[in-house]
Parts: C-alpha cells; structure tokens; sequence
C-alpha cells in the first residue's frame, strides 16, 4: 500500500471514530449491537485455528 492509501484510510478512520462520538448513548448503543451482530453472522473459526487479519 502507498503512503497516500494509508493517511486516506485513517483519515475515513477517524471521521467514522468523530460521527459515532458525536451519536447520544442510545444511537451509540445500537451501532455497538448491530457490529456485534455483524460479527457473530462472520462466524468464528474453529477452535485451534487462528484467525487471519483482513
């Protein structure tokens, strides 16, 4: 990945980390439930494997 990429990635990284600030505890609370449905529905390996970043 070129320099650019990187600082355009964790330029989107932190105005996503600004917008869920900026959400009142119950909105916060909800997009909090609806990633940890997303990663239940991703599955988890099974047990003895390692899981590979993405």
């Amino acid at each position: 990945m070129d320099a650019k990429a990187d600082h355009s990635d964790e330029a989107e990284g932190l105005r996503l980390v600004r917008a869920f600030l900026s959400l009142s505890p119950d909105k916060r609370a909800e997009v909090i439930a609806f990633a940890e449905a997303l990663a239940r529905a991703q599955g988890r390996p099974e047990e003895g494997t390692e899981v590979s970043p993405r």
